[in-house]
């Protein structure tokens, strides 16, 4: 397996999801604040929460960069289309079984059985984001698919 394609890529394609879900959020495609709401695990400040979860994205980037790069070692080749097909069961498991779960486990996250006593300060993302806006699930799979493609590409040419 190719350990330092691994390590150097999956930074690379993690940064390229992270400015897609970013850029779509600063142009009004979406609400979903990922540095915001992965921090936010960590530290109540606003401004804190952001380089945390950054950071936080970023590791969590390369434990499926090292799950995409495993696979393409298995199947013996990596694409841009094998990469785009992953980030489309990346995305899809994310969307409904990742994000749905947040509210279980986020500390500062309401829920729906929370009730009225909730002191939480972020709203529950819901299945497929959508309590974040209507295209912020159009707005992850394009990140996931950018995310999948750069690393089918960025493996497939070493």
């Amino acid at each position: 397996m190719d350990w330092a394609g691994w390590a150097l890529f999956g930074l690379v394609a993690t940064a390229a999801l992270t400015a897609v879900m970013i850029m779509a959020q600063l142009a009004g495609l979406t609400r979903l604040d990922l540095p915001l709401l992965l921090g936010t695990i960590v530290t109540e400040d606003p401004d804190r929460a952001r380089v945390a979860g950054f950071f936080l994205h970023l590791v969590i980037g390369q434990g499926f960069a090292l799950g995409y790069a495993a696979c393409f070692w298995l199947l013996g080749r990596a694409s841009w289309w094998l990469g785009g097909l992953f980030g489309l069961l990346h995305v899809a498991v994310s969307l409904t079984v990742f994000v749905p779960l947040l509210e279980g486990v986020h500390p500062r996250m309401a829920s729906h059985r929370a009730g009225r006593s909730s002191t939480a300060v972020l709203e529950p993302p819901g299945l497929g984001g959508l309590n974040y806006g209507g295209q912020t699930p159009v707005v992850t799979i394009a990140a996931h698919l950018t995310y999948g493609v750069a690393l089918g590409v960025l493996l497939g040419a070493r």
